[in-house]
Formats: C-alpha cells, sequence, structure tokens
C-alpha cells in the first residue's frame, strides 16, 4: 500500500511499525512532527511524552532501554547538543533493548542558530548514523536502524536533513508490525558506570564498530549505483545529495560511477574500495561537512591509492549551507568537463518580501515595549532567549540585545551584571523555553545574589515549533492532564524573593510592574501572561477614526503588520483581515483615533 508521506510522518509510521514501545523528545524543526506522527497514530502500546528538554528525552529513553524496551528520541541538531551527556556515557553503557535517537540536521540554516553535521557526533560518540537520502528510504531505514540497534546493544543515531523531514512522497508502507514486549530490568553490575568498566566497554565497542562496518558494506543503503563503461571519474554522495546528484546526471543526460553512502559511520570501507577501483579522480557531494570526503581520503591513504578526491577540503563544493539542484548541476559538470546544460527555468512570479516580525496580536510585542517605556533614558541590556520573542530584535522595537542558546539569555545576563552593574539587565525567555532549561539560570543568579530582572513570557504553549504542550499548559502527548506546575510557585521556591504576574495587554499596569522590577535588588520577576493569538479567536477589532492626526506613533513603536499608511491616501489603516483586537495601539494612540469597530467577519 502506498501513502503520501512527510520525511517525518514516514519516520515516525515505520517506528511504530518496528515495534517502539516508548518515544519521548522535545519539539525543535525540523524534527517536530516525527514525535507528533506517533502520538496520533498511537493505538495506546506505546507511551509518547514531549520532555522538559531534549537530555530529560534521552534519559527517559534509557530507562526504558536497558529495561529492554524498543525506544526512540527525536530532536534537532542543536538539542543533541543539550543531549549529550547522557547519549556519550550510554554509547558506553549500552542498552538492552534498541534505541535510536532521530536528530534532524538543518542544513541552510533554515530554522537554527548554527550548521551542525550529527555524522560528527557519531564518529565522536562512536555509534553508528544512518543517513537517509529522501522519505521513501528514511521509512526503510527505521527499521534496519531499530534491528543494528538491538544486534549491538547501542544506541544509533539517525540524521534526516530539513529537505528529507518536510518532503513528501509516495512511500510503499507495510501492513505488518513488530510486536515488541521488553523483558524487563534485571538488575546487573554492568548498568552501574564505573572507570573500569567503561575501560572494557570501550575495547567491546570498537570491536563492534568493525563489525558494524562489514554489516555496512553489504547494506543495500550503500550502493554503487550507477556503472559508466571506462570511466575513469566517480561522483560520491549521501544524504539528500544523492537526489540532487541523480536529477544533475539526468539532466546532464550523463553516467559517472556513483557511490551512495547511506551509513557514514562506521564507513563501509571495502565498498569504497570497490568503488575507487580503476578510478583517478572523485568528485564528493554532501552536507554539510566533508565526512565522506575525508573518509574517502583515509581510505586511499591507508590502501596507498593514488587518486584525486575533490570536495569541500579543495573548494569544489561550497563548504556552508545547503546543496541545491542547480550548485550540483554545476559542480559536476566542471567535474566531468561537460557543456553547460541549457534549460529554461520556470518563470515565477516575485515573492512577496517578508521580513521575520512577530504575529499580529503578539502579546510579546506589548511585553517588549512596556519594558522600553519603562527603561526610557535608563541604561539597560536586554538578553534574548531561543522562541518566538527573539523576533524582539526588529525594528522598530529593537528589544533583544543578545542571543546564544536555549535558557542562555538568564545567565549571559548576569556575567554582564557582573562587568556593567551601574546597568538594569534583563533576561526574556519563554515559558517552554523557561522549563526547558532555565530553571539552572535562576537559580544561579539567586544562589550569587545577582541584580537581575527576569522576564518570562508565558503564552501557554511552544509556539515558534507548532504549538506543543508543556508542564506550564498541564496537557501531555498521552491525551492526559496533569497538575499546572505554576510559575509564580516555583520561582518563589527557588528563592526569588519579588515575583509579579501582569497582562503586557495592561499597559499602564506593565510599565508601572517593570519600573519596579527594575529598583529591586537580586533576582526581580515578571510573568507576562498572555495567550498566544493561535489559541483563540479575536472578540473585537479596531479601526483608525477621523480624529487620526496622522503621526503614525502606531506604525513608528509597534511595528504590527496590520498597521500600515495607505500608499493613496497617505492614512493610516488598520487591515481588517489582520487585527486581533489586542488593543495595544489603541493604548498609545496620542488622538485616542483608534477604537473598536471593526468588521469581526474577516
Amino acid at each position: 500500500m502506498k501513502q503520501l508521506l512527510m520525511g517525518n510522518e514516514a519516520i515516525g509510521l515505520a517506528a511504530i511499525q518496528a515495534g517502539v514501545n516508548l518515544v519521548s523528545g522535545y519539539p525543535g524543526t525540523p524534527s517536530t512532527e516525527v514525535l507528533e506522527t506517533v502520538a496520533k497514530q498511537n493505538d495506546g502500546s506505546i507511551y509518547v511524552e514531549w520532555s522538559t528538554n531534549e537530555k530529560s528525552a534521552l534519559e527517559v529513553a534509557a530507562g526504558a532501554a536497558i529495561a529492554g524496551a524498543r525506544v526512540m528520541v527525536t530532536m534537532k541538531q542543536v538539542g543533541l547538543n543539550v543531549a549529550s551527556d547522557p547519549l556519550m556515557s550510554l554509547a558506553y553503557l549500552g542498552i538492552k533493548g534498541a534505541m535510536v535517537v532521530v536528530v534532524a540536521d538543518d542544513p541552510g540554516p533554515i530554522s537554527s542558530q548554527t550548521e551542525q553535521d550529527t555524522r560528527h557526533f557519531a564518529e565522536y560518540a562512536k555509534l553508528p548514523v544512518f543517513d537517509p537520502s529522501s522519505p521513501e528510504e528514511a521509512y526503510r531505514m527505521i527499521r534496519d536502524a531499530f534491528d543494528l540497534s538491538q544486534k549491538y546493544h547501542t544506541p544509533v543515531l539517525f540524521r534526516p536533513t530539513t529537505r528529507v523531514c518536510h518532503a513528501c512522497a509516495s512511500v510503499e508502507v507495510k501492513e505488518e508490525k513488530i510486536e515488541h514486549k521488553p523483558q524487563g530490568f534485571v538488575k546487573d553490575a554492568k548498568w552501574v558506570i564505573f572507570p573500569r568498566l567503561t575501560y572494557q566497554n570501550h575495547i567491546q565497542i570498537e570491536k563492534n564498530l568493525r563489525l558494524i562496518a562489514e554489516d555496512f558494506n553489504q547494506y543495500d543503503g550503500n550502493q554503487i549505483t550507477e556503472t559508466a563503461p571506462n570511466t575513469k571519474k566517480g561522483v560520491a554522495c549521501g544524504g539528500i545529495s544523492y537526489a540532487y546528484v541523480k536529477e544533475a546526471l539526468n539532466r546532464a543526460q550523463t553516467h559517472v560511477r556513483l557511490l551512495k553512502i547511506g551509513t557514514p559511520h562506521p564507513f563501509p570501507e571495502e565498498l569504497a574500495l570497490q568503488f575507487m577501483e580503476g578510478l583517478y579522480e572523485i568528485l564528493v557531494v554532501e552536507e554539510l561537512d566533508p565526512v565522506i570526503e575525508k573518509a574517502l581520503l583515509l581510505v586511499a591513504g591507508k590502501h596507498h591509492i593514488k587518486i584525486n578526491i575533490l570536495g569541500k577540503l579543495d573548494g569544489s563544493m561550497k563548504n556552508a549551507g545547503e546543496n541545491s539542484l542547480e550548485s550540483v548541476l554545476t559542480a559536476i559538470e566542471d567535474f566531468l568537463e561537460l557543456p553547460k546544460t541549457k534549460y529554461e527555468p520556470i518563470e515565477l512570479p516575485p515573492l512577496p518580501v517578508r521580513p521575520p516580525v512577530l504575529c499580529v496580536g503578539c502579546p510579546h510585542r506589548a511585553s517588549f515595549y512596556a519594558v522600553k517605556k519603562a527603561m526610557k533614558g535608563q541604561k539597560a541590556v536586554f538578553c534574548g532567549d531561543i522562541g518566538c520573542y527573539t523576533l524582539g530584535n526588529a525594528q522598530p522595537l529593537d528589544m533583544v540585545d543578545t542571543c546564544l542558546c536555549m535558557g542562555a539569555g538568564i545567565t549571559i545576563a548576569q556575567g554582564l551584571q557582573h562587568i556593567e552593574p551601574d546597568a538594569v539587565h534583563f533576561a526574556f525567555i519563554g515559558d517552554s523555553t523557561f522549563f526547558h532549561t532555565g530553571i539552572p539560570g535562576v537559580i544561579n543568579a539567586v544562589y550569587n545574589q545577582t541584580d537581575l530582572v527576569l522576564v518570562i513570557l508565558d503564552n501557554s504553549t511552544t509556539a515558534m515549533t507548532g504549538h506543543q504542550p508543556h508542564p506550564g499548559t498541564g496537557k501531555t502527548m498521552m491525551n492526559t492532564v496533569s497538575p499546572k506546575i505554576d510559575l509564580e510557585k516555583l520561582l518563589l521556591a527557588l528563592g526569588v524573593q519579588s515575583v509579579k504576574k501582569v497582562n503586557p495587554f495592561d499597559l499602564t499596569n506593565a510599565i508601572t510592574c517593570v519600573k519596579e522590577a527594575a529598583q529591586t535588588k537580586g533576582v526581580a520577576a515578571i510573568i507576562f501572561e498572555a495567550p498566544c493569538i493561535s489559541l483563540f479567536k479575536p472578540e473585537k477589532k479596531y479601526q483608525i477614526s477621523d480624529s487620526c492626526t496622522s503621526c503614525q506613533r502606531c506604525i513608528k513603536e509597534l511595528g504590527c503588520p496590520a498597521i500600515s499608511k495607505d500608499s493613496i491616501s497617505n492614512k493610516v489603516v488598520i487591515d481588517q483581515s489582520l487585527c486581533y483586537g489586542c488593543s495595544l495601539c489603541a493604548q498609545i494612540c496620542p488622538a485616542k483615533a483608534i477604537v473598536i469597530g471593526g468588521d469581526k467577519s474577516c
């Protein structure tokens, strides 16, 4: 049976059919839909959770795996940084069931703060890694990953990239499902990691990697997929770049010996030697880093093969960002000394300019504006974090001075405060991000008696990645309702002496609250409570009345996409199809010209 599936849906569905017992993770584009697919298709036999962060997700899964379960953990490449501590140790400790860690890489980057290549982490952690080239292959590979994990008692990394995660394809779906029953936890000294045990396990890890490499030499995800008679040149590739290479060869109407690597680590050396035989030059096409390229160089050097290997290291391929059909086609034509392919690109109308901006009616805009007005004329630094509110850096708000990684805004603000104690330092963080990695930073500030204004932007969801629940919402992925974690009580329990809650759309009260917090010694916390606009429908809309003086303060200070200047009449207008009735513009209008009365039907 064939189904049209997104790559992430294919991965989730394949995991169910592979007998997965537990799935945990933290939402992050481009990985999010994997866990959500399992939750939607769950018949009740699989435990599924959004964990507070990736470290917790991996540790929960580790507990289940040493009890004999088949488990899957999902995250994006930046999340692997958070999960790396337990994963490194688990590689040495081993597992009893099976564990597949899905880490979605984001070349570009399209929605991330880094371009990381998880294939490096596989080598560093001494773990096998699967690198699918399409949604169809991702579907087939997942079961192989589970089987390999169970065979060698090791976690296995699975590395789809954005274009595989979010591409859609017609996937041949199997009807049978493996029913895997965990054997349960059996007490054994091997589950307690000690230096001596680690040394012994390291020896076994290296032995297993050699055995896995032998398996990978025969694995159908690694193939010499094309041959060309009498050729002296070959192309090696992996991941989504394989699809680009195949299409480029088709466009160029040529053939070349082609090596596809679906398991970059441990590297299938014997297959690589077969590929190299008789060649004098190879072009390597891959994203992001020269992983396959370096592996081929190592194989060539080890076996004293005289061959020229081109790729990222010599500049034949770009060393940052995504590949594309056009870039790969150009590289292959240059490599094979072919005439440039002439084809007419499809003429598309120019896309409208849409810079990243907070949504119309977003409560974060009101929160930033309240802080900005309260701190006018004072020396203040605004430390941001990862989430929708990072967009507060855009004009005219200009309210995010730093942004490093999840949870870091709170601790960076502390470092700045120690160097510049005459400034007021704010740390903005979302509710989901606060539960993810914000709590330790607050404890650090309280313990070290640092002056800091903590601003939690509580919009009751994980908005940036698609509105997933978190501990502050009380909802779970098992369709149960748990007691909500009360942010105010939590902060008080951590030792924060001043905690205030306020609706950011109550502008006067919000400004007063910020001014008081800025004068407080130690850690002062403000919880701006207002739901994300995606969680409700507007009850009222606003319009511009005749008393408007065209001062354009609403445009210049808020940057709301619903408010603009009409190009014909030169008057300020509110787009009724966008307005969410948040009232912020009405509160700052000096002429009181913004009034309720828009068309609610829009």
